[in-house]
């Protein structure tokens, strides 16, 4: 099984904004998580689809690959604090209010689905279970059996 990551450091935005988006796309296939933010109304969505499109390239390079874009899901994906800018915004009276420009790491991994592997045997033989009698099936009271002689 194949894992690739790709990871975008000092990306402009919080990792709080950052992860409500890697939640959308987590554990879902590379097309459908890249359909997902083309729609999505965050401005993170651009970074972190370049930076998922950036895996899937990662991916087809390592050797063992199957060639199959289609069998790459999303593993794992999260968003790291980076360096905050420390900025400083005039406030009434003289004062001083400071503004923090935060900062994120995105890391997103991708990894191959197994194959499916599908037994050999017999459909009609095996496919189906077989049904039981019941055996607690409960007994005629006395006075039914009587009730039925008459």
């Amino acid at each position: 099984m194949i894992q690739a990551q790709a990871t975008a450091r000092y990306i402009r935005t919080s990792a709080q904004k950052a992860g409500l988006v890697l939640a959308l796309i987590r554990g879902k296939d590379v097309n459908r998580a890249l359909a997902t933010l083309k729609f999505t109304k965050k401005s993170v969505a651009s970074d972190i689809a370049k930076l998922l499109r950036s895996a899937i390239a990662n991916a087809q390079q390592k050797d063992g690959f199957s060639g199959d874009v289609d069998r790459l899901f999303v593993s794992a994906c999260y968003a790291n604090q980076g360096p905050s800018q420390k900025r400083v915004r005039p406030a009434p009276m003289g004062r001083a209010f400071r503004v923090l420009k935060r900062t994120a790491h995105l890391t997103v991994l991708v990894s191959e689905r197994p194959e499916k592997v599908v037994a050999v045997g017999a459909a009609g033989e095996e496919g189906a279970p077989k049904r039981r009698a019941r055996t607690g099936a409960a007994k005629k009271s006395e006075s039914s059996k009587r009730a039925a002689k008459k």
